[in-house]
């Protein structure tokens, strides 16, 4: 099976519109939650990961360690340039998962009007070995944001 693309978003449910006040009459669609993966190592300390499209709005992050790093290291992940999210210390091999920065929780609900960048940072005493993959999961919206389509798009 090969790949295929879209320019999403794609909306999934049985019901477009709304026509009563039961759950089986009210609209139900919502958008597709997709991900993307890149891998960093102890020697790049610094650099882009992926980019995110507009209006996308962040659902999970995680950062799977596969190689132990050498020191203790933290992971600042950015969202255009702002932080939105940070590791605790890594010391082990296995899955951390982040959560907002308590200053920056609106780049998860929306990462504005543009395509951006997710870029790390890692911090570590004298790093020689290391290695981890970060994972972004998030829903593909409109490029305002918005998760179904204007009255005139209908």
């Amino acid at each position: 099976m090969g790949f295929a693309t879209h320019l999403g978003p794609w909306l999934l449910g049985t019901n477009r519109y709304t026509s009563g006040t039961t759950a089986a009459l009210t609209e139900n669609l919502g958008t597709t939650v997709v991900s993307q993966s890149a891998p960093v190592v102890f020697g790049t300390l610094t650099g882009n990961l992926f980019a995110v499209p507009a209006g996308s709005q962040i659902v999970d992050v995680k950062v799977v360690t596969t190689t132990v790093f050498s020191a203790a290291t933290t992971c600042v992940l950015d969202l255009g340039g702002t932080a939105f999210t940070t590791t605790g210390t890594i010391t082990s091999v296995g899955s951390v998962a982040l959560g907002a920065n308590a200053t920056t929780p609106g780049g998860w609900l929306n990462v504005g009007s543009s395509d951006i960048f997710v870029s790390y940072t890692l911090a570590g005493t004298a790093l020689s070995t290391g290695a981890a993959t970060i994972i972004v999961t998030y829903a593909v919206r409109g490029s305002d944001g918005a998760q179904g389509p204007t009255g005139s798009q209908n």
